[in-house]
């Protein structure tokens, strides 16, 4: 996202951390980071992917006065080493992660605060522990379904068809069968020649298909090589959780309350999954739709919803 595109969001004042520290977790060395009041309500935030990791802008969604921000790049992402790295890396690593953050900075109760994929980890995470959870804003409702991968790799097109086109022929006709497994491949080569270039196809493909706004944008380096291979290597494996495992367990979050923010127009994370969780989540569960949006977080009808719902928050 550019920088034009989010100076037109009212975001709070650049903020630096009180603290940063790491989780050593198997071969995984995990970055987090807090800031904003020491003595306020404690937010987890988690980001998109698997493995877009964390930016200095997510810090603005959160008014610094009001929150205690927690902060991570998940495994294999950002600043956490090593880079794009997929053995133990699942979403029952993912979990655990977070736990041992909350244990380690004292913490009780979170406020869960995802999108994407951040909105898949932050449901997971409050089934396996609700107990710790104070309620959740999220975005871009992901619940990791084969249907919705399905959709990611074949159906896009329906609404970007330049940009589809573009990442189905990136691959060898003879390839083009099997978009997921193939692109797989190329991903977890270990020549540089091989992945990058997927790499950037595939994350290309991603970006110019999340806002409301239709243009060719062009990703590439270690940050579209994180990205890439840690989301096929989770849709590979089905995100590592059964089909339906968020829907089935969700009697076990309903007591919680859950805000839902949704870009009507959101290709990536269609509105129908959004609005089924709200539906089955019952009673606690606030579903806005955003009419003039699509699925990044810093869309100005996405990033105030945002902003409202956590001004909201008590």
């Amino acid at each position: 996202m550019t920088n034009a595109f989010i100076q037109d969001i009212d975001l709070f004042d650049p903020v630096m951390p009180f603290q940063t520290g790491w989780l050593e977790q198997q071969q995984h060395r995990i970055y987090f980071e807090q800031c904003g009041n020491a003595d306020g309500i404690p937010v987890l935030f988690l980001h998109g992917g698997p493995g877009a990791g964390i930016s200095p802008v997510h810090r603005r969604l959160f008014n610094p006065n009001k929150f205690r921000t927690i902060l991570f790049d998940q495994r294999g992402s950002g600043r956490s080493t090593p880079l794009g790295e997929t053995a133990d890396n699942t979403t029952l690593h993912l979990i655990e992660d977070i736990e041992t953050l909350r244990k380690q900075l004292g913490i009780d109760q979170f406020l869960l605060f995802g999108g994407s994929w951040g909105s898949t980890l932050a449901l997971a995470y409050a089934i396996a522990y609700p107990e710790h959870v104070q309620g959740l804003i999220l975005r871009g409702i992901f619940l990791g379904s084969d249907a919705e991968v399905d959709w990611f790799l074949y159906e896009m097109g329906r609404f970007f068809p330049e940009a589809h086109a573009r990442f189905v022929n990136f691959l060898p006709l003879n390839e083009r069968g099997n978009l997921l497994e193939n692109y797989y491949h190329r991903l977890m080569s270990d020549d540089n020649m091989v992945h990058q270039p997927a790499a950037n196809s595939w994350s290309s493909y991603e970006t110019s298909c999340s806002t409301l706004r239709a243009e060719q944008r062009y990703v590439s380096g270690k940050s579209a090589l994180t990205m890439a291979r840690l989301e096929a290597y989770y849709f590979m494996n089905r995100c590592f959780m059964p089909d339906g495992h968020i829907m089935n367990h969700i009697k076990l979050v309903q007591h919680l309350p859950i805000d839902i923010i949704q870009g009507r127009h959101d290709v990536i994370c269609p509105p129908m999954t959004a609005a089924s969780l709200a539906h089955h989540w019952g009673k606690k569960a606030k579903l806005q739709l955003v009419d003039n949006a699509g699925h990044s977080t810093f869309e100005s009808g996405i990033a105030q919803a945002l902003l409202s719902a956590l001004d909201a928050y008590i």
